[in-house]
């Protein structure tokens, strides 16, 4: 009897879990051998970082599609379905085609499973790339972008040899398994730099610019540096997103419209076009292009609208690098008097950090939970945590994502018109809130 999408989807998610990393490619690398070597079917720019490789990906993409090339793009994590972290064409892939690429792939992984190579079987991340790899070469498409899954030098997708690395912000994030320091987390995202690449890196902490020019000196990369050789010279505020002015590889170009809110937004466009006029050996993008693909991204979670009356905006901040660009990023652009918060939190992540700065802007924060992982810290232990930042008086709880949203609605029509909620805290709480949100407007 066939399994189901569904069934499919938990047998994958069911194998070594993402979040505990087992630090080889031996594994992605033997399957890929197996499949024909799919990653070296078309060039890939792969995208590395702390916080933006999602966004930064998104628009990459869509100034790909809008200068006429087919472009697959492999995200991780996925917000609501598993199919949306393989995308060809702007679309995620079909859940029909993706589970039947995953069955014909299952007798392979079976075969690497039973190597147990460095002592563990498959995990999911690395079973996960080599389907998208494998995706791209069937599509065939004429480029990759790929986001790095954790760190950089032993992360599944850097078996390749990236056409183009672009380097995000560094920050402090996934300490336990980067190393303690922005030098040292640095050093693992600058793996992703290899001998022929073009390195595009975004601004950074000086400790990491460092680390990631003296890798490019050491192999011989192309640097093309936020601030020097492109950046984002201006931007103003507008009505749905912003209008940006930037630096390009022909000279300063404005008046390009960008759907999304928030200064980092803006940086990861000028991050974006950087990285498809590298891919072009250096060559510019048409203004046109440039202007269409930024107009054209859709960035489901980031700093996303999904209900009106009141408005409730979805992100996917979850470290306090991300929380910081979060509020400020509202903070401009619309004028919630007050601001509910709902949170959940992954329990290995920075958790006062990231409450004291979503304090600062939050009236109440709503404390829930992630139904869909046990990693996700209990609603009352999260709440805990809150009061400490908070005081008891700004916090509530609630059970569910359902309830809390259902709180924070109620709390924001008590107060008026000018207020609205904000749902933050993980990537899984905005999938999750996206599910139970974007359904019931798309029901209604």
């Amino acid at each position: 009897m066939s399994r189901t999408h569904a069934q499919i989807v938990a047998e994958l998610q069911a194998r070594w879990p993402e979040h505990r990393v087992a630090p080889s490619q031996a594994r992605v690398q033997a399957l890929c051998d197996l499949l024909g070597s799919p990653e070296q079917s078309c060039p890939v720019i792969l995208i590395a970082g702390t916080n933006g490789k999602g966004s930064t990906a998104l628009m990459i993409d869509s100034l790909l599609r809008s200068l006429g090339l087919r472009v697959g793009r492999y995200a991780s994590p996925h917000l609501v379905d598993l199919t949306e972290r393989i995308s060809i064409d702007g679309e995620p892939i079909p859940a029909d085609r993706f589970d039947e690429l995953v069955e014909q792939v299952a007798p392979l992984v079976e075969l690497v499973d039973d190597q147990l190579i460095d002592g563990v079987r498959m995990t999911f991340f690395e079973v996960m790339t080599a389907l998208a790899y494998a995706a791209f070469a069937d599509a065939p498409v004429d480029v990759a972008v790929v986001e790095v899954g954790l760190g950089g030098r032993w992360d599944a997708t850097n078996i390749v040899a990236a056409d183009v690395a672009v380097v995000c912000p560094i920050d402090l994030d996934h300490t336990h398994l980067l190393g303690n320091t922005v030098a040292e987390i640095a050093a693992e995202k600058a793996g992703i730099i290899k001998a022929g690449s073009k390195a595009v890196l975004a601004a950074q902490q000086p400790d990491a610019a460092r680390v990631l020019l003296a890798r490019c000196a050491e192999v011989g990369a192309e640097v093309i540096r936020e601030g020097m050789e492109f950046g984002l010279i201006d931007r103003t505020p507008a009505v749905g997103g912003q209008i940006l002015r930037l630096e390009t590889a022909e000279g300063p170009l404005g008046d390009l419209a960008l759907p999304l809110f928030g200064a980092h937004m803006a940086h990861n466009a000028a991050l974006a076009v950087a990285a498809a006029e590298a891919f072009l050996g250096g060559k510019p993008l048409p203004a046109e292009v440039i202007a269409e693909g930024l107009e054209q991204v859709k960035a489901p979670g980031r700093l996303e609208v999904v209900r009106r009356s009141p408005t409730v905006v979805l992100d996917t901040c979850h470290n306090p690098h991300g929380a910081r660009a979060t509020i400020d990023g509202i903070t401009e652009a619309f004028d919630f008097t007050p601001l509910i918060g709902v949170v959940a939190m992954m329990a290995d992540k920075d958790v006062a950090g990231v409450l004291s700065i979503f304090a600062e802007a939050m009236t109440t924060v709503v404390c829930t939970t992630i139904g869909s992982t046990s990693r996700a810290l209990p609603a009352s232990g999260l709440a805990e945590r809150a009061a400490e930042v908070f005081g008891a008086d700004r916090v509530v709880v609630a059970a569910s994502m359902a309830e809390a949203i259902d709180e924070a609605v109620r709390l924001a029509d008590e107060a008026g018109p000018g207020a609205g909620v904000l749902v933050a805290g993980s990537v899984y709480a905005a999938g999750e809130a996206r599910a139970l949100l974007v359904r019931d407007a798309e029901e209604s």
